[in-house]
């Protein structure tokens, strides 16, 4: 059986590769069944705002990335809630369901994966 992998993404869209990154991962373990679940954390969380305009900063739109997630087996969605709160941030202003996560919830689920990636 293959080994469980937590992605976590911790970067804006618009400070660098990173969140790329971490989003290619993801597609790529889910198109090869792999188990694995994605956490947005600190400026992560930043990625999953709805309506961002990429073009004024001259970078790529990650949504359609985002939005292919769960086409691809990754359905297991996560977001810090105090990450969240302080970017001003809520569920109704996110563009793509995620369970919303408190402190003692974010340790079980990295505690839960066999291996954790952060990006």
């Amino acid at each position: 059986m293959a080994k469980s992998l937590l992605i976590i993404s911790r970067q804006a869209p618009w400070s660098g590769p990173s969140a790329r990154e971490a989003l290619d991962i993801a597609l790529a373990g889910g198109a090869f069944d792999l188990p694995l679940g994605m956490l947005f954390l600190d400026d992560g969380v930043f990625q999953l705002a709805a309506a961002q305009q990429p073009d004024a900063v001259q970078q790529k739109n990650l949504a359609a990335n985002l939005q292919a997630l769960p086409m691809f087996g990754v359905e297991e969605l996560f977001a810090c809630g105090h990450s969240l709160a302080r970017r001003g941030l809520d569920n109704d202003a996110l563009s793509l369901p995620v369970e919303v996560l408190d402190d003692a919830a974010l340790t079980a689920l990295i505690a839960r994966f066999d291996q954790v990636v952060t990006l």
